[in-house]
């Protein structure tokens, strides 16, 4: 009867231009009885018009319909399990052991191992390098693009560092890209793969799974989106994955006559950055690594901040900070690249877990192996202590 009543209602407000059925119907109650007994006129539906606010109501209670709030409350109350605490040698390998394990896990699980190959593709000579592009297998259905830098200036073998992009996709950092991405690519200092092939280092570059001509869905340029969510719902991680296909392009480099074995390093910017502080902990034949645009804190950077979502490792602020991943690293050399105007990674945090590892460092007795360059600049890669650094670790040609 409740169903007949509103359609009726609905009928003669909507639809009817009988202005007398509708005012008949009133003044005969057959409307306003029928409602009144099912309780809406009591209620005040009619009395009050379907648009109106009640006449009458008590006071708003305080109210927070905001999403973050709770986040941040949340945040607060998560104890991190296995944050660095260590007083001796022994209490750090014993942490060691159990955080490492337990990055294993986070990182997610692994494609299966396929044989070694690797299609060549193109050659281009500059004044100081020849750049191949390079497929190397990674899983059975998926090659990883590359390119792969060995300078002029090389002699016997050198050094080797994997240069891994950001979020500007692979072309502003190996300079292939429109005048006005080179602008960018020079003030933001991208193309440091091209630069450290121009000093005598043997460097590859590869196109991150889920860009440009790996993308797929999305867009042109890239597809983490995608990338991230069929990851997560298949027990793996984006950042696993492409940590498993930099370690395939190790196999490559190990493979390389004019490759030193024994100085595999790992350079990275913003997502790069990121990739470079997962890398060494999945794979030990990096050793050495430099982060930039990416070392600050989870609570401050990624949780608090937008970012991709690719960044996202999934219940990694239960159990460490950044300080804490990173120092799965030591004793291997570690230089850290921070603008201090970068809007993305606050500097502060940063700061503040770089003391954090001094300590790890000190307790290790290899001080010498960790360095910072806090820089004035944004969100950018820097070569202020590049060189040094590498020259410090590594040299350049035996």
């Amino acid at each position: 009867m409740l169903r007949f009543r509103l359609a009726l209602a609905a009928l003669i407000c909507f639809t009817s231009s009988d202005v007398s059925l509708a005012d008949g119907l009133l003044a005969d109650g057959l409307l306003a009885d029928g409602l009144l007994a099912d309780g809406l006129l009591a209620d005040g539906l009619l009395a009050d018009g379907p648009n109106t606010e009640p006449t009458t109501s008590a006071a708003a209670p305080s109210t927070n319909s905001l999403v973050m709030p709770p986040f941040h409350a949340l945040a607060d109350k998560t104890p991190l399990k296995l944050a660095w605490d260590a007083h001796s040698r022994e209490d750090h390998q014993r942490w060691r052991e159990a955080f490492h394990a337990k990055m294993i896990k986070l990182l997610g699980r692994m494609p299966e191992s396929v044989p070694f190959e690797v299609k060549w593709a193109e050659r281009k000579d500059f004044d100081g390098f020849v750049r191949h592009k390079v497929y190397v297998r990674s899983e059975e259905l998926y090659w990883s693009p590359a390119y792969y830098f060995v300078p002029h200036s090389r002699q016997g073998k050198a050094p080797a560092i994997v240069c891994l992009h950001g979020h500007s996709g692979i072309y502003p950092y190996i300079g292939e890209c429109d005048e006005k991405e080179q602008k960018k690519t020079k003030e933001l200092s991208l193309d440091y793969a091209v630069y450290l092939a121009e000093h005598g280092y043997v460097t590859i570059a590869p196109v991150i799974r889920g860009w440009n001509e790996t993308s797929a869905f999305e867009d042109a340029r890239r597809s983490c989106r995608r990338v991230t969510m069929d990851a997560f719902l298949v027990g793996t991680t984006p950042m696993g994955l492409r940590c498993w296909d930099a370690m395939r392009l190790i196999d490559f480099l190990q493979s390389r006559e004019e490759v030193d074995s024994d100085r595999i390093g790992v350079a990275g910017l913003s997502g790069g950055g990121t990739l470079a502080m997962y890398l060494p902990i999945l794979d030990e034949r990096v050793k050495l690594a430099m982060a930039g645009g990416a070392f600050s804190s989870y609570r401050s950077s990624i949780y608090a901040v937008p970012h991709c979502i690719c960044n996202c490792l999934p219940h990694i602020m239960e159990w460490g900070e950044m300080s804490d991943v990173l120092a799965l690293q030591a004793p291997r050399p570690l230089l850290l690249i921070n603008g201090i105007k970068d809007d993305i990674v606050p500097i502060v945090p940063a700061r503040e877990g770089y003391g954090y590892l001094a300590q790890v460092y000190q307790l290790l007795g290899a001080q010498e192996n960790l360095d910072a360059d806090f820089f004035d600049g944004p969100h950018a890669w820097s070569n202020n202590k590049t060189l040094s650094f590498l020259e410090k670790h590594f040299g350049t040609d035996k």
